[in-house]
């Protein structure tokens, strides 16, 4: 299975690189700045607004780990945006480490994480625009795509459990 990962080497995108460098995948790193990979990781240097079909289509799978700017977190849209244009109609899946805006918090289904998020909240911006990215995929049309939500409080470092729940494709 060929597995690029577009953010290789941002803060989730780091530790999915090691990770599948550790079960021997084959990996290709899309980063702007290869400077920061180990130097046996292959790569290809590109912003991720850069990227054509051409360029991923050899791909089977496309890890988004992709991080906007504080500032510019709209950019978690218009990503999602282009990846969805250059990979609809292809055989490769996308799979977006998004945000636990998208998470119900009631057994009810009723009331989402976003929904409680106060506006002036520092990282509402970033919360509200990858719930906007995921609603942006829902309406893609012929497009395999996967979307994993972390939990509220990220912490790479913290223990690894081997659990992970796994929904309906709209819970």
């Amino acid at each position: 299975m060929k597995i690029a990962i577009i953010g290789a080497t941002g803060h989730a995108g780091s530790f999915i690189l090691d990770e599948a460098l550790s079960r021997e995948l084959d990996v290709t790193a899309i980063v702007r700045h290869p400077e920061k990979l180990p130097s046996d990781v292959p790569f290809i240097q590109k912003d991720l607004f850069e990227l054509t079909a051409t360029d991923l289509v050899s791909f089977d799978v496309v890890v988004d780990a992709f991080n906007a700017p504080k500032g510019k977190e709209e950019m978690h849209q218009t990503s999602l945006s282009h990846l969805i244009e250059i990979l609809e109609g292809t055989d490769t899946r996308l799979i977006v480490v998004g945000g636990a805006s998208s998470l119900f918090l009631d057994t009810e289904k009723t009331t989402r994480m976003i929904d409680q998020v106060p506006k002036n909240a520092p990282f509402y911006p970033t919360a509200f625009n990858m719930y906007e990215g995921l609603l942006k995929l829902k309406q893609s049309k012929n497009l395999q795509w996967t979307y994993i939500s972390p939990a509220s409080l990220f912490d790479p470092h913290g223990k690894r459990t081997g659990t992970y729940l796994l929904s309906d494709p709209w819970c």
